[in-house]
């Protein structure tokens, strides 16, 4: 299309040439964990391995001191499993909780994509566990690296027959956008290579994407998996309680870079509605155009989000509608009215009930653990893993409802019926001292730092003020911090920027306040917002909107791109 341009003038990244010459992902993957000398994988393996759903790590907490013995960095491996819409089985926890305590670091963890990640497991142990994982019917195909991954979806299908039929889509887009390689397959399940077969690969090309490509589907009037923040969202229309089709939104993206003005985190932009069956054909026109037209030269800008504003939005909607094969009409009216997850019980249209829990971090570690494999014993309906880290108990019978609390009670799984409204929102992610990238803690500070600033709620009387809070070690914000009203967003140990005014429904980006400040300085900016906020809030009003309100917030910064022509 005139006008269009991949940047192939431009050098490929290293990461280009590994895919093309990784013989479909396969690398020397098989050599690299039989290699008993190290803990760690061969270069390039240790990028291939992310397409197979794990990242190698090492516990930066004794990196140094290992330097000093010189031994090499305590290495592991994090592997995530692909759930769509987060949905497992009593059968599905077990395992994986045998598995965490087998071959992991004793814990499970919930992911803010709605997946199981499992810490800590050695080398020696990535096959049996991947194999183990696929026992249970789940599999960790292309829960990482650069393909499509984990589909998001309204956590709770069962909340009416339209979020069964978006669940239902969740899983049929997953499963038409895998890899075709079966190099997984081979180096983890021991299937036999079958030599001539046709391994091309239709959707994705010789060379995959360009970078990571998240989906996710929402259905108002909850928007809880932060569907701007996507790079391909749909939003569920319903029509007479009906699933009557989607509006499509591309181009959302949380990470940047300190530092570098050329990334930003960007919302994605409704382009228009689409027919429940135009939904994977849609999503292919946009991942294809994603694959043909985005940066593969320098990965910090290779994301949907800048392919858009390189090309421009009108054109992009052009080309989306070229594959399409018509033109899209516009989007249809729709309202959302909260963000975050329903805590407590519920029933669903089939008559059961759902216990949504809070899970602080998404890690479920020591007695949670233990309640929980308690509670998948006994539990006859299935667990639902929530896009806020969260867990809904699902498919409860009315008689077996104590016995479900009963265990809840007895292991402290009720914590959101304790703490502030904050706490129960609140998010973070992994941060130190596995995550490679992360800059200052996230996940182990939260707990700490909620208990400083309930103090200030307590005293102005917000405790049950709902208050999106978010926490990121590092600026490519797996946490989604750039749509918290409140964030921190990591920038050196014990120091973070702080982000204020995203709105309450996801639809607004927050700004940057204060840049490299440490928890007395959050608090002291904190302290005079929130009792203003308290005295002089509109009703109903939420805290980012305030801010706007009274002129709290500093001005945008523009996007700096300049549109093809």
């Amino acid at each position: 299309m005139p006008g269009m341009s991949t940047d192939m003038s431009q050098a490929l990244s290293p990461v280009e040439d590994l895919k093309a010459g990784s013989d479909g992902l396969r690398g020397t993957l098989v050599a690299s964990l039989a290699d008993p000398v190290t803990g760690a994988l061969r270069e390039g393996d240790d990028q291939l391995i992310k397409l197979h759903g794990s990242y190698i790590q090492d516990d930066r907490d004794v990196r140094e001191e290992r330097r000093r013995q010189k031994l090499e960095p305590a290495y592991s491996f994090m592997i995530r499993t692909r759930l769509p819409g987060g949905v497992a089985t009593p059968r599905q926890w077990l395992d994986l909780d045998a598995l965490a305590v087998q071959y992991g670091n004793g814990g499970l963890r919930l992911t803010t994509r709605q997946a199981f990640q499992i810490h800590g497991i050695l080398k020696r142990n990535l096959k049996p566990t991947i194999a183990a994982i696929n026992q249970t019917l789940m599999d960790t195909i292309a829960a990482c690296g650069d393909v499509n991954r984990n589909v998001m979806a309204s956590a709770n299908p069962v909340q009416s027959h339209a979020h069964t039929a978006v669940h239902g889509a969740a899983v049929a887009l997953s499963e038409h956008l895998l890899p075709h390689t079966r190099a997984y397959h081979e180096i983890w399940l021991d299937e036999k290579r079958i030599i001539g077969a046709d391994e091309s690969e239709p959707v994705y090309g010789p060379t995959y994407l360009p970078r990571k490509f998240k989906i996710g589907i929402a259905v108002p009037p909850i928007n809880d998996v932060d569907v701007y923040s996507q790079d391909l969202g749909f939003i569920a229309i319903l029509e007479h309680g009906q699933l009557a089709g989607y509006n499509l939104l591309a181009g959302g993206g949380m990470g940047c870079t300190h530092g570098d003005e050329r990334t930003y985190p960007r919302l994605a932009d409704v382009f228009g509605f689409i027919r429940p069956e135009q939904l994977i054909p849609a999503a292919e026109a946009v991942l294809t155009a994603q694959r043909d037209f985005g940066n593969r030269s320098d990965r910090k800008l290779s994301r949907l989000k800048y392919t858009i504003d390189r090309l421009g939005i009108d054109t992009f909607k052009a080309e989306i509608e070229k594959r399409l094969g018509e033109a899209l009409p516009p989007a249809r009216e729709f309202t959302f009215s909260q963000n975050g997850d329903r805590f407590g019980w519920h029933q669903g249209y089939d008559g059961r009930w759902h216990l949504n829990l809070r899970i602080e971090s998404g890690r479920i570690t020591g007695q949670a653990l233990d309640g929980l494999r308690e509670i998948a014993k006994i539990h006859r309906g299935d667990f639902r893993l929530t896009p806020n880290q969260n867990l809904i108990i699902a498919g409860v019978d009315a008689v077996q409802r104590p016995d479900i609390d009963d265990l809840v009670v007895r292991f402290g799984l009720d914590g959101h019926r304790r703490g502030s409204a904050m706490r129960h929102l609140a998010l973070a992610c992994v941060a130190l001292p596995t995550c490679t990238l992360a800059m200052s803690e996230a996940e182990r500070y939260l707990p700490d730092f909620l208990s400083q600033i309930e103090v200030l709620l307590a005293k102005h009387a917000l405790t049950d003020a709902p208050i999106l809070l978010r926490l990121s070690g590092c600026p490519n914000g797996c946490s989604r911090p750039y749509l918290g009203e409140i964030a921190l967003v990591g920038k050196a140990p014990g120091r973070y920027n702080l982000h204020l005014g995203a709105d309450f429904q996801g639809r607004r980006l927050n700004r940057i306040v204060k840049e490299n400040i440490d928890e007395a300085g959050v608090l002291e900016t904190l302290e005079p917002l929130l009792a203003d906020y308290a005295g002089n809030r509109n009703a109903g009003e939420a805290f980012g909107d305030f801010l706007l309100r009274q002129g709290r917030l500093p001005e945008p910064k523009p996007i700096p791109v300049q549109v093809l022509s």
